[in-house]
């Protein structure tokens, strides 16, 4: 046993003493184009941090389509609410606005798990032993629940880009006062990060 540990030790050092046939190589980078002195490429820095503060009022990017469970109504209006809390106004006739708006609302299935142990226990303690029975089997339940899935876009008027997007859900039952109360509590959360820090 000791010979065929020392015949491996002395194969692993004998592999270590031979050539390496890779070499360290690296080629010179290009040179570089002759407007680059001149010109400044933008694109090379990250964007300037954008200012949220300056965003004070919104308008619609294109209006929410009613669906059977709610109309477009209720989700312009729940909406405006949670916008309204963020401090974003809806824009007035006369003046520019900052943000164009959209919303995508869905009901979606969601599968859930519970898992319960159920057991028994029988014991006993003497003088600091433990001894008896113990035992526990999980027990896993699934069902499918039913929510109220939001998607808010918040788009730079003057330029078109995307600055902030955001979604949440909420359990919906089958009632409508259920429901919009769904509707409302998905769209507080799905604002809750904005502005951004």
């Amino acid at each position: 046993m000791k010979r065929l540990g020392l015949l491996v030790l002395l194969t692993a050092l004998a592999a270590c003493q031979t050539h390496n046939p890779y070499i360290a190589d690296s080629k010179p980078l290009p040179p570089a184009p002759g407007h680059a002195a001149q010109q400044l490429d933008l694109s090379a820095y990250p964007a300037p941090p954008r200012d949220y503060g300056r965003y004070q009022s919104w308008s619609w990017q294109q209006l929410p389509a009613g669906t059977a469970w709610a109309s477009s109504e209720q989700v312009q209006e729940a909406l405006s609410n949670a916008l309204d809390q963020r401090g974003l106004r809806p824009h007035r006739t006369g003046t520019d606005n900052d943000l164009r708006v959209s919303v995508e609302l869905r009901l979606e299935q969601r599968v859930r798990q519970v898992t319960e142990h159920y057991g028994s226990h029988y014991g006993h303690s003497r003088y600091g032993h433990e001894y008896g029975l113990w035992g526990s089997a999980p027990l896993v339940r699934s069902y499918t629940e039913e929510v109220m899935r939001v998607r808010i876009e918040l788009f730079d008027s003057r330029d078109g880009q995307l600055v902030w997007s955001a979604s949440a859900e909420a359990p919906s039952a089958g009632s409508p006062s259920e429901r919009a109360a769904a509707l409302r509590t998905a769209m507080q959360q799905a604002l809750s990060t904005y502005p951004p820090n």
